[in-house]
């Protein structure tokens, strides 16, 4: 099968490697669509991982194979994958602290080598203990294998929007309006409160209104915090959301945020970047800040339902098509995006 291997930093190889072979209680699923994520890219660009290794892992398909142990699931089953699954027995899990659970952390569907994702492949191995513990869902007949691939970004926002414990009525600040910042976007007025976004982009912001923000911002507007504290009677907006990886977006949000609101770190910053700040401003203000990580087994079911039932419009944020072959090039749209690139989808 056609893989694209991580070789190490920067250097994507378009290879032939073997279809993984099963287990008894494995499942063999064949790649239709993968979604490219910032976590994919950070992976690519930087030394985190040792290669060879195949990244990806918003992935929906086809079961190609079964293990003869395998119970419920038949060749021919439409699917979207989640690549991590919790144990549900640790002390995080019984924390509801799913993402810190050692079994989520270690235990993934691969394509080969080092398992890392594996969705950029032309098949995708998924573990026994994934499959028996609810990592493949059924894609409806109605919804697209694109459209499924977006569950489990889907399922990474909700939790930071449950995190955040966001109500109907609040208003809620986006840094950023990129593919994540747009989702965000979505999920807030979804849920009954007001988003307001930001970007440096025109089009980006023209596109969060267009999904449904209340107003949107040039980022570097010298009059932003007074504008927002004009839309929101003064108060400052309930929760911020970091949808940018900017300690810029992280000052205006502060300056944004209400007395008693919350402040999400959900774009994962650079590990040199510190960001210096006065405590007193956190503890006079009574503002919150905490980080939101991946996903969330308990909002699995939600997230379903919102992608499958077209809660919000996932298909509004899809920007870029692009075969698994020229996987490079799509990450250097990624990186350098143009005025129209939101979310990009590769096809094995």
């Amino acid at each position: 099968m056609k893989a694209q291997v991580f070789r190490g930093v920067n250097q994507l190889s378009y290879e032939d490697i073997p279809i993984p072979e099963l287990s008894p209680d494995e499942v063999l699923v064949q790649v239709r669509v993968v979604g490219l994520c910032q976590s994919d890219i950070k992976k690519i660009r930087y030394p985190l991982y040792e290669p060879p290794r195949i990244f990806g892992h918003e992935t929906a398909g086809t079961i190609a194979a079964v293990g003869n142990e395998v119970k419920n699931w038949q060749v021919g089953q439409r699917v979207a994958v989640m690549h991590h699954i919790p144990c549900m027995r640790c002390a995080y899990c019984l924390n509801d602290n799913f993402s810190m659970c050692d079994v989520y952390k270690n235990i993934s569907t691969t394509a080969g080598f080092n398992a890392s994702g594996g969705g950029f492949a032309e098949y995708v191995k998924v573990p026994g203990h994934i499959v028996r513990s609810g990592g493949l869902i059924p894609i409806p007949d109605n919804i697209s294998f694109e459209e499924a691939s977006f569950v489990e970004p889907t399922n990474c926002c909700l939790k930071a929007v449950k995190k955040a414990q966001i109500i109907p009525g609040q208003t809620v600040l986006v840094t950023g309006a990129g593919p994540i910042g747009l989702m965000f976007v979505m999920l807030v007025k979804y849920f009954g409160a007001k988003a307001i976004a930001t970007d440096l982009l025109p089009s980006r912001i023209e596109k969060a209104l267009n999904v449904g923000a209340e107003a949107a911002f040039d980022a570097r507007d010298p009059d932003l915090s007074a504008k927002i504290q004009a839309l929101t009677d003064g108060m400052g907006v309930d929760v911020t959301l970091l949808a940018v990886p900017s300690d810029k977006a992280f000052f205006q949000g502060l300056d944004c945020t209400r007395k008693g609101g919350k402040i999400v770190f959900f774009a994962e910053f650079p590990d040199e970047m510190e960001i210096p700040i006065n405590p007193n401003i956190l503890y006079r203000r009574e503002i919150d800040l905490m980080g939101s990580y991946s996903s969330s087994y308990r909002l699995q079911s939600l997230a379903t339902d919102i992608v499958f039932n077209r809660r919000i419009d996932v298909s509004a944020l899809i920007s870029d098509r692009y075969p698994l072959q020229k996987l490079s090039q799509a990450v250097e749209i990624a990186i350098a995006p143009t005025p129209e690139t939101y979310k990009i989808l590769i096809y094995p």
